[in-house]
């Protein structure tokens, strides 16, 4: 994805103001829902590195293959609680869009998270 392109978190923003920097590791995600915005993006361009960089310890897998035939197209953030920029833990409920050979579906989930050394990192669905 290019960085003038819109991001595919929906933000409003183009890809290299909104979820590149995160994905080249030049800064961290300030809240919970910015990360959950950047993990969801990273499913989006099949970037399985940064899912499992942004993924805690104690709960990412030892290692993450994406499906190249999901197409993932919109997220809808529903709701947050905590997560802030001075928070410890959070979560984001959202529906995310996808696309396949079998058809179009979504996922729903509540994600919690938690920020540790100043980063927030995914835990793992409620």
């Amino acid at each position: 994805m290019a960085d003038p392109d819109r991001c595919p978190c929906l933000s409003g923003e183009t890809y290299g103001n909104c979820c590149a920097p995160l994905h080249r590791s030049d800064m961290t995600a300030p809240t919970a829902e910015r990360l959950m915005r950047s993990r969801f993006t990273a499913f989006a361009v099949n970037d399985a590195g940064y899912l499992l960089d942004s993924w805690h310890p104690t709960t990412r897998p030892a290692t993450l293959e994406l499906d190249p035939d999901l197409v993932w197209y919109r997220l809808d953030i529903l709701s947050t609680n905590g997560g802030g920029p001075l928070g410890v833990d959070g979560t984001v409920e959202f529906r995310a869009y996808y696309r396949s050979a079998d058809g179009r579906g979504d996922q729903h989930e509540v994600s919690r998270f938690v920020r540790e050394r100043q980063s927030w990192f995914y835990l793992g669905a409620v």
